[in-house]
């Protein structure tokens, strides 16, 4: 089959090295409309389900990835950035690797497998595009190929309210932190987690109120770091913020959740971002991309008639969505909805964050409050480690030690589980 993946991003070249994987015979090219290496943004987040699910499908790519990751054990909430008396935990831990990182394994891990990936191909139409029997369109949320056939597909786009920034930065953290400040003009907070050595990725979202009060809307991205570094200057300890990756300014944006009403039609089918979204609180974004890549090269084996095969990756993975995307609609509201909790303690606060999703339970507060004692904490990750190690070795690698001072908390609405049928 002569397949075309427009979008080099984690979709459509996981989805080529599944193909490929699957059948040595495609005939599979990538397009990217970008340069190499120009890739923006900081660090995708992930945990360990999915060093499992990438290992069973690829895992000479798997350990790449993992090899180039780093751990974090724990999520620490600041208010004030007060580390002291101003502070609260969660347990667990996860994984992040820079974008740029991951990028450069699939790309070479596609290249050896026969995969030919361009760069600097624009394509706004399937029209347009290299003759194909397949056409996976894993072009981003703003893709061209699903605006082209929107009457087809049915988007449907909900902007959040909350204004966010997708920054940088050189102070190295070794959680999963989330910082919230107090201002004259409303509360303003980052997520912020490590990328690769020596450099984080650091979000920062705020309300409208607080965004036009800080006359945030008047200043582009290198004007406002200067005023957001001084903001955070606890939490940062004096470091930088970055404002530039690969050369390109950060922005100021509102979130899309896209859905769509199908998945495909004819020969062409969309993948990742371009069929569904999920607001960064949630951290699953990369992850049900990648997801998505294994699901659509398996049916495209399993079912030799292509129609077939398209229609039920469409119906498999719009129902697998269905309960992450709500519940990354409801978590988006909660944070657009932040002044209501922010008046409480900061482990009442937490747990109001914990549970943002509605899996309110005793059993749950009762585990949250003990999360709160150190040594609890310390029992909790040497717990942790162990599975770990377990899960680590049981795929067959060395486990990833764990950065610096590892705090004891885990991210909420990390594990998404998938009904993989491979």
């Amino acid at each position: 089959m002569k397949i075309v993946c427009v979008g080099g991003g984690p979709a459509g070249l996981y989805f080529a090295i599944s193909a490929k994987l699957r059948d040595a015979g495609h005939e599979i090219t990538v397009l990217e409309r970008d340069p190499p290496s120009a890739t923006y943004g900081w660090g995708v987040v992930y945990w360990n389900d999915l060093l499992d699910i990438l290992h069973h499908n690829d895992p000479e790519s798997a350990r790449q990835i993992g090899a180039r990751s780093v751990l974090w054990q724990g999520q620490e909430i600041l208010l004030h950035g007060d580390r002291h008396d101003g502070s609260a935990y969660f347990g667990g831990y996860g994984y992040s690797m820079g974008r740029a990182a991951l990028l450069d394994v699939l790309t070479r891990r596609a290249s050896n497998l026969g995969v030919e990936v361009r760069y600097g191909q624009q394509a706004t139409d399937s029209a347009q595009l290299p003759e194909a029997d397949l056409v996976v369109a894993a072009d981003g949320s703003h893709s061209r190929i699903r605006q082209a056939h929107s009457a087809h597909f049915a988007p449907r786009v909900e902007v959040g309210r909350n204004p966010y920034i997708w920054l940088g930065t050189d102070k190295e953290f070794d959680t999963f932190v989330f910082c919230f400040e107090q201002t004259p003009a409303g509360w303003i907070w980052f997520h912020a987690y490590p990328s690769v050595k020596g450099i984080s990725t650091c979000i920062v979202e705020c309300s409208p109120r607080t965004w036009y009060g800080l006359g945030l809307d008047s200043l582009n991205a290198e004007e406002s770091v200067p005023l957001l570094e001084e903001i955070f200057r606890r939490a940062l300890g004096g470091h930088s913020l970055i404002s530039k990756s690969r050369g390109e300014p950060a922005s100021w944006q509102r979130f899309p959740h896209i859905s769509n009403r199908t998945w495909f039609l004819d020969d062409t089918v969309l993948m990742g971002d371009a069929a569904h979204t999920t607001h960064f609180t949630l951290g699953s974004g990369t992850r049900l991309a990648m997801i998505d890549a294994i699901v659509l090269a398996h049916s495209l084996t399993q079912y030799p008639d292509k129609e077939v095969a398209l229609r039920e990756y469409d119906q498999h993975r719009r129902a697998e969505l269905h309960s992450v995307q709500a519940g990354a609609r409801t978590s988006m509201a909660w944070f657009e909805q932040l002044d209501d909790y922010l008046d409480r303690d900061p482990v009442s606060f937490a747990y109001a964050m914990a549970v943002r999703q509605g899996n309110q339970t005793p059993w749950r507060y009762q585990m949250h409050l003990a999360t709160q004692i150190a040594a609890i904490r310390r029992a909790r990750k040497a717990y942790d480690t162990g599975r770990r190690w377990y899960l680590s070795r049981r795929r067959g690698e060395a486990p990833l030690p764990a950065l610096g001072r590892c705090g004891p908390a885990g991210r909420q609405g990390g594990e998404v589980r998938t009904s993989l049928r491979i």
